[in-house]
């Protein structure tokens, strides 16, 4: 018999029809003789109204309470997903991320997964039940709750398609697959049927909303094929795996956005040896996850080094750096937000010259003003006015030909 793990999304679950629904779905692909073991999120809206009813309580919520809090958002879902399930006549068992043997760090908000040990897991699939267990979370080893971060439950999925080794792993959302861009972005993008693993974690981390970054680095590591669709079709999805010789001859594989962005500079860095590492450790001592850095030219024994970040964590870096900025006797720290990224993704972009210039120009001709720009093997990124996002989304797109 095969094995199939099946992650279902917070809006494939948003209310009780589309529960039924999923369970329907769940029951057709156990009567098809596979083993079934489904991950879901909290229902849509859920996350979001815990965390505005914890900010109305505290307005500085523990993160060891949120992670309490928020879990409980999966939980309930999972419950009644299983009634569902056994309401229709089969046999349907939920599982917390503890329950399912989910070992993770003690970071909270963002904890990582350190082991995975499903033996209940799979003791429940021998007896023919359909698990279903709870995304986004798991549980220390001194048994504290923790949460993965948003988008937590596809990592969820995936960690435990390579545990129990499953035949397939699903990723069912409001979406058939992952296309060029955001067809709310961009109206003429399409969708791809196949993507590697390195352009999918690519589009992740440059703000494509479909797939967890984590989740991606862990199909990567594991070797977890898996297929993006949807589950309001039976439409056939996407297919993320290994980079084959064929993907390389496409240049550019996909458009991604992503906005909320802001960037932080410390001005007239005396350029002296570890003074950038004084800055950086602070900054990962605070677990702010930076993105793009630059650091201009020395002039007059001094520097200036810029970064960038999610906006949401402005408050976290004025206070790791407030007190570093004075130790390193920089002349200020400045901050800008109101700006977003635009980034170009494909594998072909390794063998093909001139990709970068291209988009620099498309971008040109549009009268779009480029504040940053970072480049890797497979993608160029650029920092540019958020109210702009949309528009440089749309002429790139074109200037790449991704509609056709």
């Amino acid at each position: 018999m095969s094995l199939i793990v099946q992650k279902y999304g917070g809006t494939s679950v948003g209310n009780p029809e589309r529960i039924k629904n999923v369970a329907r779905r769940v029951i057709e692909t156990q009567d098809q003789g596979h083993g079934v073991v489904v991950v879901v999120s909290a229902m849509s809206g859920v996350t979001d109204s815990l965390i505005k009813l914890a900010r109305e309580v505290s307005p500085t919520p523990e993160e060891r309470e949120m992670d309490v809090l928020l879990a409980t958002g999966e939980q309930t879902t999972i419950a009644l997903t299983a009634m569902a399930i056994n309401a229709m006549g089969k046999k349907a068992i939920s599982l917390t991320g503890a329950q399912a043997g989910i070992v993770t760090d003690g970071v909270h908000t963002r904890a990582k997964i350190s082991d995975l040990t499903p033996k209940q897991l799979k003791q429940y699939l021998a007896e023919g039940y359909i698990c279903i267990v709870a995304g986004f979370q798991g549980q220390t080893k001194d048994q504290r709750i923790t949460t993965l971060g948003r988008g937590g439950s596809d990592l969820t999925a995936i960690a435990i398609a390579a545990a129990v080794k499953a035949d397939l792993c699903q990723i069912f959302t409001d979406v058939d697959g992952v296309y060029t861009c955001d067809p709310r972005v961009v109206p003429t993008a399409k969708k791809l049927d196949e993507i590697s693993f390195d352009e999918m974690l690519e589009m992740a981390s440059s703000g494509s909303k479909v797939m967890q970054s984590r989740s991606v680095e862990f199909a990567k590591k594991f070797g977890v094929v898996f297929e993006v669709r949807s589950s309001f079709n039976h439409n056939p999805g996407t297919i993320v795996k290994e980079e084959t010789k064929s993907m390389e001859t496409v240049v550019v594989r996909g458009v991604s956005i992503e906005k909320n962005q802001a960037k932080v500079t410390v001005r007239a860095v005396p350029d002296h040896p570890g003074v950038a590492a004084r800055v950086f450790t602070a900054v990962a001592a605070a677990n702010i996850i930076i993105d793009m850095i630059v650091q201009n030219v020395s002039h007059d024994g001094t520097t200036d080094i810029s970064f960038t970040l999610n906006r949401d964590e402005l408050p976290k870096i004025e206070a790791a750096l407030g007190l570093v900025v004075k130790e390193i006797a920089a002349k200020a720290l400045e901050i800008q937000d109101g700006i977003g990224k635009l980034s170009i993704i494909g594998v072909g972009m390794r063998s093909h010259s001139g990709v970068a210039a291209k988009m620099f120009e498309a971008l040109s001709q549009a009268g779009i003003n480029i504040v940053m720009i970072s480049t890797s093997e497979i993608k160029t990124a650029v920092i540019i006015e958020e109210s702009k996002l949309a528009q440089g989304a749309n002429v790139v797109h074109e200037a790449f030909g991704l509609s056709k």
